[in-house]
């Protein structure tokens, strides 16, 4: 009987240590404090309960002379993080506008120009905007300047992250960070949906429009973001000089030539939209479609 029972107790000892190693895959591992030294960007990561600022090891190493045809753009945001920097009043950004036109690549650009002046930048998802007190209170005594970022911001009719969105940047009893400044891009400038039905609530009242409360509320969103930066279509000429510029990154010895120049034109037919990411996204398969191509002759 006894060797039996051990026998039986080999076995459920075997299958517990089985199961605690399952377990414990399961489990975040043990958080390091943020090494904000080594590391220019994180991201914020929740896990179950909790949150924990992750390293980005191989940030976009995106340069400010890389976006073209958007001069008035990088002038406006470059001035205000170098105020930012200089921990002169500055203000929170929204970046608005057509897909593609350098929101987001203008944010990445300005830490890599920045980052040895102690600018640091921390991504948030949108569902994750309700931990905004827990992200930015240990940043209070923080010798370095943080940009919050939150890529292709906008929220639901009835999505709570947009209140606390909206305490973080003016409205809470918690003052904000100094160091912090919060960036924002969309496809939308008020960030929340609009209905016919609420514009037409709006009423002129003595020559003046006022908006019905559902509008009021969703403008007093993007109005509490005190520069707002918009991004336009580009015409066929800019398109045409942002290719050129990427074929010459690209080291592409016949740069703009009349065929590139024709094929460019019909990948952005055929997408639907001239724009920097469609630019690049051609440069890159011209590039290497005809290195290839040339390789083969």
């Amino acid at each position: 009987m006894e060797s039996g029972s051990l026998t039986l107790d080999a076995e459920l000892s075997k299958r517990i240590n089985r199961v605690l190693a399952r377990c414990e895959a399961l489990l975040p591992a043990t958080l390091e404090a943020p090494d904000w030294a080594q590391y220019q960007a994180f991201r914020w990561r929740r896990f179950a309960q909790t949150g924990h600022l992750q390293p980005v090891r191989h940030p976009h190493r995106l340069r400010l002379a890389d976006l073209q045809r958007i001069d008035r753009q990088k002038a406006t945001m470059d001035l205000n993080v170098r105020q930012f920097l200089d921990s002169r009043p500055c203000n929170h950004v929204l970046l608005w506008g057509a897909r593609g036109t350098g929101k987001s690549s203008l944010i990445k650009a300005l830490l890599n120009e920045y980052a040895d002046q102690g600018l640091r930048l921390i991504e948030v998802d949108r569902h994750d905007l309700l931990d905004l007190p827990d992200i930015v209170e240990p940043l209070f005594e923080r010798p370095e300047r943080f940009v919050l970022y939150c890529d292709d911001l906008s929220f639901e009719a009835n999505d709570p992250s947009y209140k606390a969105l909206k305490a973080m940047l003016d409205g809470s009893i918690n003052v904000a960070p100094d160091n912090v400044m919060l960036c924002a891009t969309s496809n939308r400038r008020h960030l929340l949906p609009e209905y016919v039905q609420e514009n037409q609530d709006a009423r002129l009242i003595e020559g003046e429009l006022h908006y019905g409360e559902a509008v009021e509320e969703k403008i007093s969103l993007s109005e509490r973001f005190g520069l707002w930066l918009s991004f336009h279509p580009f015409s066929q000429d800019d398109y045409l000089a942002i290719v050129a510029h990427w074929l010459e990154r690209l080291e592409w010895p016949a740069k703009l030539d009349e065929a590139a120049q024709r094929e460019a034109l019909r990948w952005a037919l055929q997408r639907g939209s001239r724009s920097g990411r469609v630019a690049w996204q051609f440069a890159r398969d011209w590039v290497g479609r005809q290195g290839l191509q040339c390789e083969r002759c």
